[in-house]
């Protein structure tokens, strides 16, 4: 049964209504409607509710006071201080999850064996991983109690705690309020409760007589009295996952255990759950797959969840045509007005396109638009009405694939070997188009397709986790400890709570888990002891068991990042258990229908339009199909609760279980163009599902070097860059990682191709880094390869047709201080080793001896300057940047093989020339915005340096002249950007410029001449010292050219770069105003999207206690009708003598306002002695600090916009309100980790 989630016409509850209606079917009886149900006959009740979800998204969970560390009331608003879209100039974030901020007088610091402040006199606590803590300041009760009484008085009463390192030491967190333990998790207790006393209003002793379950986001039930908001976000996908894990992939007779399974050859599943705002992707092998962090609505939620990745693409995705594009999302209808077809006004969507192909069948909806209406919004040439809607669910499926292929070849497997499990009320119109472009055989669409979220309910089974923090070496003499932390762990948290629940010591099963890492890095895995459950009363932790971790996670390290460290220490951070109190409900059920005719008759036929065209296409209803018979394609199967589109050469059959097992044909290969033919005849669809291909191999790319990469900087920083370039050098792809990396590539592919010429040969892969070849600063190792194929008629010979490269930060290599970023530098020789065209690879084979000998080279070079101080990590480094473009390599030669040569390059210049399209059209608007009038700006730096742009736009061809004539000549120190970083900030900036999604490529440059003067400060000569410029001077150039623009106020103008030892540990804050909106406090701004260390982290592994992180409370931001963003105040104190280097910017010069909005206040560092003396350190430092000394770093604010004297501003006039599918998932997780590197 399934009923419409709110009607409240016809009932005030679904649930409660969907029991009564069933009730009265099964038994006979009569439950009469508005009066409350006897629960005496149901024995139990499993639901999933979305009130968590919804309570997130918009907020309305119940109103909160958040209780906090003294110092740190601002923690939450700054989160990680990254913006979730690169070049959204509004940073739209969402608001925060409490209403009110009450600092708790407490502090505990952690103890530390090489700290040199004296903290003695503070009481010892021991935590309860064993970690040692100082009570620097105990929790003041007395404080706290007028603050909670006026809150409460106001209505406030939920209170949400959060203490600084109480993961290690609670006992705060619990004296102070017992009910609480996390913000994110009790938040929306509440609300949930009262759903829950809703539900329960509708029934008589409902908890008397019944079990009552709620599925949770880990894929297990709990009880009602243990469910919390934290667990209950992917309530309703959980339950779809675990429908087709438990009943599909293990074998149709019995329920056998995994590992009988995999005996008998199980091809792992890929789930797809299509509904009407979005599509659900996820993976099953055997066992669940988990994350333990994910973004929902802006806030991280850290509690153990379904790997569910949501795309934006469903049945009421909207359509649109942009720049040559077509685009699908992730815009939707919604509910109301919904697609066009449902006759309220809504907007085109993928639903209208399936029924105008007629995959919807007509006789249950109504026809809607007509040849002129669609081509009218729409067609962007002579296109049939028919073409354009299966061009738009080509697109929709393309965008599907994505994050199939993410969870698939990024991780190293193979798509095709995978069975796609359909379900979800439109997957089935869109599985055997999604199968054949991922090169899978085999989908299976279940029997409860419409329903299996629910049905994944009834037969899952109730999970408790637990989880306990260790911060142990592995090592036998641990092993006692971590056995008396899983028996702990066991015997009284786990088995206890599901025996409560009425389950015997032969129904619960135990998975044990270490979360380990290597000793000093930060990726840590989580290892089971098994691939399969133990059952509770064989369960034995013995050294053995223990034992077995160690190999595990090496394995699995080897898996998932291409190697292992056999000489480094592993540290277990945590416990988990996850106990499972199986329900043993069987999931296979044979339902088989026999003695049907042997003819089946279609209820009718409609023509159907496919990539061939148009088809007669028979429908039918799976319930006259008899089981085992064979249906050949095209036909459509109407099921009550979804249709399935079988497309021409496919077959399905009905299996015993009643699922419908579609066989899937291998893609018939693609019609053979001529060189002319290609570049002439652009096909929109393919240029659009090309721009999908294009990215999605630069994605994978950087899947691979993150994964093979050794260091810190790439592998868990995630610094650095990959992309794909024609074969003229020019940019086709480049995932938006790094934005000071963006565009300035394609500059080192162009110069070694001038460089080298003919010297460049198929095996060879080149390395650079240095500014005049392209680069941004030394670190940033650029490694290019060249991708040979023989072109037709080119009888034989290979030519180089397209180019990947990868740019990585490496963490040394050299020079006059440790981490290669030296604040003083005034040569380039100071910054490290230099590459201008050096063959890494030479005919294939690896150059490692010249390699070490370059990296040696600065120590003989500079006084005082030291060569590499950890080759072994840049030779790994290279290694894996080298891995990454092979990987390229192969998917492009791949999408050649797919398409051929000529179809692959002429899409390639295709898809520059939208994204040149969608740039012209922004300089055309804002050439009629200013009137035609030449844009001016000039700016300077703390040191009086001028940067100088002016604009002049052709209105006509929407092209532009940039001129920097009038910036200064080259500096005196390192702080010139070279001509590749004055190119990367002024392609981020064009691309702000543009309201929606375009592809990042040359193509974004071409409508713009660009001219730099040559030795200044933005083209400095081939010996000047750089690394400020990449940091800070990058920043500068895009305030003043997005001034120029018009388009919003100065940002705080620079990447604050504070350094100790020479580790590269960046702490850069920022914010800035945009026209019509208020600006955003304590956020990154434009070149720079780095996350902030987490304060714990930050104490737990640097030498530094965190005093005080909040937003400044001085008006830091410029005043005007929309305020400038807040700086921030970040205070550290240090517990041991470090060299201190600052580099930063606006501390002298003010962030200025646009349109009279009034300037920011500017930046300021200060070093506060343990005397209390206050020492200027100024904008650029580097000095030794003592034990005790505290660094203030004030951030300066953003410049305000607008004159308050005049009138009609109006907030946020230029956005259109419009609902947006947000996407979830360890795909989204990585782009946006990825994205903040």
């Amino acid at each position: 049964m399934k009923l419409l989630s709110e009607d409240p016409a016809n009932y005030r509850d679904a649930p409660t209504e969907a029991i009564r209606r069933i009730l009265e079917s099964e038994t006979g009886r009569v439950f009469r409607k508005g009066e409350k149900v006897d629960a005496s006959c149901v024995e139990s009740i499993r639901m999933g509710t979305t009130v968590a979800t919804n309570a997130l998204l918009e907020r309305k969970g119940e109103p909160t006071v958040l209780l906090i560390t003294k110092g740190f009331k601002d923690l939450l608003h700054i989160g990680n201080q990254s913006r979730p879209n690169l070049f959204d100039l509004s940073v739209t974030l969402p608001d925060t999850i409490y209403e009110e901020v009450i600092e708790v007088n407490e502090r505990l610091y952690l103890d530390r064996d090489n700290c040199q402040i004296d903290l003695s006199k503070f009481r010892q606590v021991t935590g309860i991983n064993g970690e040692s803590l100082r009570v620097v300041q105990s929790l003041d009760l007395e404080q706290l109690e007028s603050e909670l009484k006026r809150v409460y008085d106001r209505g406030l009463q939920s209170v949400a705690v959060v203490l600084m390192h109480s993961y290690v030491y609670p006992k705060h967190e619990l004296k102070l309020c017992p009910e609480l333990h996390c913000l994110r998790g009790r938040l929306f207790d509440s609300t949930i409760k009262r759903y829950l006393d809703n539900f329960e209003s509708g029934f008589r002793d409902l908890y008397k007589h019944t079990r009552v379950q709620f599925m949770q986001s880990d894929g297990g039930l709990s009880p009602v009295d243990q469910f919390s908001g934290s667990r209950a976000i992917l309530s309703g996908p959980a339950g779809g996952v675990v429908g087709y894990a438990f009943s599909l992939y293990e074998s149709p007779e019995s329920k056998s255990s995994t590992k009988a399974v995999k005996s008998q050859g199980c091809d792992p599943l890929i789930g797809f759950d299509m509904g009407g705002t979005s599509t659900d992707v996820s993976r099953y092998a055997g066992s669940l797959e988990h994350v333990f962090e994910c973004t929902t609505a802006g806030i991280t939620i850290q509690a153990p969840q379904l790997d569910v990745n949501t795309v934006a693409a469903g049945g009421g995705s909207r359509l649109f045509f942009r720049s040559g594009l077509f685009v699908v999302g992730p815009e939707s209808a919604g509910a109301n007005p919904g697609p066009a077809c449902y006759r309220k006004g809504g907007p085109l969507t993928v639903t209208d396109a399936n029924l105008v192909l007629n995959r919807l069948i007509p006789d249950f909806f109504p026809k809607i638009f007509g040849p002129k209406e669609i081509n009218s919004q729409i067609s962007p040439q002579r296109m049939t009405m028919e073409e354009v809607a299966l061009g738009f669910i080509k697109v929709a499926n393309e965008s599907m694939c994505r994050p199939i292929r993410a969870l698939t070849q990024g991780k190293g497997y193979d798509t095709s070997k995978h069975v796609l499990a359909c379900f979800g009320g439109a997957g089935g119109q869109h599985a055997c188009a999604i199968a054949q472009s991922l090169g899978m055989n085999k989908i299976v669409v279940h029997k409860y397709a419409g329903i299996l979220s629910a049905y994944g309910m009834a037969i899952a089974d109730a999970v408790v986790e637990s989880q306990l923090p260790l911060n142990l070496v592995y090592s036998r003499s641990n092993f006692e400890r971590i056995r008396n932390s899983f028996e702990s762990q066991l015997n009284q948290v786990s088995v206890p709570k599901l025996q409560s629940q009425g389950f015997i010591a032969e129904d619960i099963e135990v998975e044990l888990y270490l979360n380990l890492r290597y000793d000093k890095t930060d990726c840590s895995i989580m290892v089971p002891s098994s691939d399969v459950s133990t059952p509770f009363k064989a369960l034995s932790v013995e050294n053995g068991m223990l034992e077995c971790f160690e190999k595990r996670f090496s394995e699995k390290y080897k898996l998932d990042f291409g190697f292992s460290i056999p000489d480094r220490d592993i540290i277990v951070d945590d416990v988990r258990i996850r106990a499972i109190g199986k329900t043993r409900i069987p999931a296979n059920q044979t339902d088989s229908v026999f003695g049907l005719s042997s003819e089946l008759k279609p209820q009718q036929t409609v023509d159907c339009f496919y990539n061939e065209g148009n088809y007669s296409t028979n429908v039918y209803l799976i319930e006259e199909i008899p089981s085992d018979y064979e249906l050949m394609g095209p036909c459509i199967i109407i099921d009550k609760l979804n249709t399935i589109l079988l497309e021409p050469r496919c077959s399905a059959v009905i299996d015993q279980s009643r699922n419908v097992v579609i066989s899937v044909p291998k893609p018939q290969p693609k019609a053979i163009l001529s060189q002319s033919e290609a570049k002439t005849l652009v096909d929109f669809v393919e240029l659009s599902i090309f721009s999908h291909r294009f990215m999605s191999i630069a994605e994978q790319m950087g899947r691979v070097l993150q994964k093979t990469a050794i260091s810190t900087n790439i592998k868990e920083r995630l610094d650095f860059s990959c992309a794909m370039f024609g074969p003229d050098g020019g940019l086709v792809a480049n995932a938006p990682h790094i934005p000071v990396h963006l565009g300035a590539m394609q500059e080192t592919v162009r110069y070694q191709m001038e460089a080298l010429k003919a010297n460049l040969n198929e095996g060879d892969v080149i390395l650079t880094n240095h500014p005049l070849c392209g680069g941004s600063h030394l670190p940033d190792f650029t490694v290019i390869t060249p991708v040979f194929v023989e072109e037709p008629k080119s009888r034989g010979i290979k030519k180089p047709v397209f180019f990947v490269a990868s740019r990585g930060h490496h963490a040394d290599i050299g020079g006059i201080t440790p981490g290669s970023m030296p604040p003083f530098s005034t040569q380039l020789a100071e910054e490290g080793a230099i590459f201008e065209s050096f063959k890494l690879v030479e005919k294939g084979v690896f150059q490692e001896e010249s390699l070490v000998a370059k990296l040696k080279e600065p120590a003989g070079k500079v006084p005082g300057s030291s060569g590499s101080r950890n080759i072994r990590d840049n030779i790994a480094d290279v290694k894996a940047q080298i891995a990454a473009n092979n990987k390229g390599i192969g998917l492009i030669k791949g999408l050649i093989e797919e398409y051929s040569l000529e179809i692959v390059q002429a899409y390639m210049e295709h898809i520059r020339s939208n994204a040149e399209v969608a740039v012209r059209n922004v300089l055309k608007e804002l050439h009629v915005k200013t009137g035609g009038r030449v844009l001016t700006c000039e700016d300077k730096l703390d040191n009086g340096a001028v940067i100088k742009t002016s604009i002049t736009i052709d209105g006509e061809s929407g092209s532009a002249v940039i001129d920097f004539q009038g910036t200064s000549s080259e500096l005196h120190g390192n702080q010139c950007a070279p001509k590749a970083v004055c190119m990367s900030a002024l392609i981020y900036c064009l691309r702000s410029l543009v309201k929606y999604d375009i592809p990042l490529n040359q193509g974004c440059l071409q409508p713009v001449d660009v001219r730099i003067p040559t030795r200044c400060l933005l083209d400095p000569g081939p010996n000047t010292a750089v690394v400020g410029g990449n940091v800070t001077t990058s920043q500068r150039i895009v305030d003043v050219v997005l001034k120029a623009f018009q388009a919003c106020g100065d940002s705080q103008g620079l990447n604050s770069k504070s350094s100790r030892l020479g580790d590269k540990n960046a702490r850069s804050f920022g914010n800035y105003t945009l026209c019509f909106l208020n600006g955003r406090s304590g956020i990154h701004t434009h070149m720079t999207n780095t996350r902030i260390t987490d304060p714990e982290i930050l104490e737990k592994y640097y030498p530094v206690i965190l005093e005080e992180f909040r937003l400044r409370d001085d008006n830091s931001g410029g005043e005007g009708v929309f305020r400038g963003g807040e700086g921030v105040v970040r205070c550290l104190k240090f517990r041991e003598p470090v060299t201190l280097s600052l580099l930063t910017e606006r501390r002298v010069l003010s962030p200025r306002g646009m349109n009279g909005g009034s300037p920011a206040k500017c930046g300021e560092n200060l070093l506060v002695r343990q005397d209390s003396s206050v020492l200027y350190l100024g904008p650029k430092t580097s000095i030794q600090v003592c034990p005790g000394d505290k660094l203030v770093l004030k951030t300066p604010g953003g410049g305000g916009f607008g004159d308050p004297k005049r009138a009609n501003w109006e907030v946020g006039s230029d956005i259109e309100k419009v609902s947006v599918v947000q996407p979830t998932g360890s795909v989204h997780q990585y782009k946006l980790i990825q994205e903040s590197a």
